[in-house]
């Protein structure tokens, strides 16, 4: 599904990602670990296209990410993320955030995907905040949030940086087992 050749990512004079290379089938769990600052993210972000690499190449299902030609948007319609500080737009409400994708990417129906949404926020434990704004939930319910709105775009990748730093050990195993025990990478 995945495959990386000789990844490398700088920064000026700083090498963050130096010859990476990776193969990620169908529904393996990857796990990157390390200490902070070893460049984890930021190849997450690249696998993304979030962060340009300086080199290498990245495909999925055969198709070459970095090759001009290939519709990187849609191919990251097929690929999520789940950010580290959560990155949940702060003027829309819980359910919002669950919604905006599915409805201006996927064409779902805006009934339809509040429907979705909300199951969703009742299986992390959030039905009760769906009118809530970023800025009225804890770090953990902010973390839930960003882990049912990436969900509700049904994605076949999921990276995940960091998804449970800022939830409660409950919460960790309860979202781990929702999503599938962190499907395709970690």
């Amino acid at each position: 599904m995945i495959k990386v050749h000789h990844l490398s990512k700088t920064y000026g004079d700083i090498n963050v990602l130096k010859d990476i290379s990776l193969t990620v089938a169908k529904g393996e769990v990857i796990s990157i670990i390390g200490p902070s600052g070893t460049g984890k993210s930021t190849f997450l972000r690249c696998l993304n296209l979030l962060e340009q690499p300086s080199g290498g190449s990245i495909s999925v299902d055969g198709i070459d990410l970095l090759d001009k030609k290939s519709d990187v948007p849609r191919i990251r319609q097929r690929m999520n993320m789940v950010f580290q500080s959560f990155n949940l737009f702060s003027h829309l409400t819980a359910l919002e955030n669950l919604t905006i994708g599915p409805i201006k990417l996927l064409g779902i129906n805006k009934q339809e995907a509040e429907q979705k949404s909300l199951e969703i926020l009742k299986l992390v434990g959030l039905a009760e905040k769906a009118d809530s704004f970023p800025d009225e939930l804890s770090g953990g319910q902010k973390q839930r949030v960003a882990i049912a709105r990436c969900l509700a775009m049904n994605p076949e990748i999921i990276l995940f940086d960091e998804p449970t730093s800022a939830l409660d050990p409950p919460w960790s195993v309860k979202c781990w087992r929702l999503s599938g025990g962190w499907p395709r990478m970690a």
